[in-house]
């Protein structure tokens, strides 16, 4: 079975964030592949040696230190990486423009599912899985916790998450499939594939060389942290009609909310 998995190199979770205009201070990072990511690349692979054939490929958008996060796929076991590597593209590239360099990397391989994380945790938008399967073609099931594919690799019957329970659903191949927390346990990149991983071939692309042209849709013109948590009230006394009513008095004429 070919596979394609689509990465994202994204800031640790524990790094602590520095907001600077419409982004963050990237300075003193420690970038990491995104963790759902990680459920898409150890499905991709268990998929291939489930059936003992096929190939793994890693497409990440990203600039010169993404290929990090690339070659930890690699290590992992994928087998090649197209990294496209455009600053100008890259800089500017929300989900429609990261989709749109993704399809066009895509489009030169062949693959009988396209897997990836639910969403990158830098943004959280979760768009990308659905953009990307639109621009191919194909359709898209998102928030799988349960894959398998049929002998004949025509179908895929997949559990996903929905509000409130999860939904089985069979899907005509190829597609893309949005990787949850619970559809497996990434392995660790041993240390012979961590040596192996240096040696595969990685095929660095522009956007151009991809014809890959399509401009962002949104722009952010700002960013800014929360405010800062307020500590909490305590309302004192023993009559507990009182309390209530004073309760009530402090929603509806400090916090505004009732």
């Amino acid at each position: 079975m070919n596979t394609v998995v689509c990465i994202k190199q994204v800031p640790d979770t524990e790094t602590l964030i520095k907001v600077q205009g419409a982004g963050i201070v990237t300075e003193g990072i420690k970038w990491v592949m995104n963790p759902y990511d990680e459920f898409a690349v150890e499905e991709a692979l268990r998929q291939k040696e489930k059936m003992k054939a096929g190939s793994v490929a890693i497409v990440s958008l990203g600039p010169d230190r993404g290929i990090e996060a690339i070659r930890t796929g690699l290590a992992m076991g994928a087998d090649t990486a197209v990294h496209v590597n455009d600053a100008a593209y890259y800089d500017k590239a929300d989900p429609y423009a990261t989709a749109a360099a993704l399809a066009a990397a895509i489009k030169g391989l062949q693959y009988d599912a396209i897997f990836m994380g639910k969403q990158a945790i830098d943004d959280d938008a979760a768009q990308v899985p659905a953009m990307l399967a639109e621009m191919l073609g194909i359709p898209a099931i998102t928030m799988v916790v349960k894959f398998e594919v049929a002998a004949d690799k025509s179908t895929a019957t997949v559990t996903r998450e929905i509000e409130g329970g999860q939904a089985v659903v069979e899907v005509p191949l190829p597609a893309v499939f949005s990787a949850q927390k619970g559809l497996n346990e990434p392995r660790y990149a041993s240390l012979p594939g961590i040596m192996k991983a240096k040696k595969k071939p990685v095929d660095v692309k522009t956007a151009a060389d991809l014809g890959a042209s399509e401009g962002p849709k949104t722009v952010v013109k700002e960013m800014t942290l929360p405010p800062a948590r307020q500590a909490g009230k305590v309302i004192a006394g023993d009559d507990a009609a009182a309390k209530a009513k004073e309760l009530a008095r402090i929603l509806h004429e400090e916090v505004k909310i009732v």
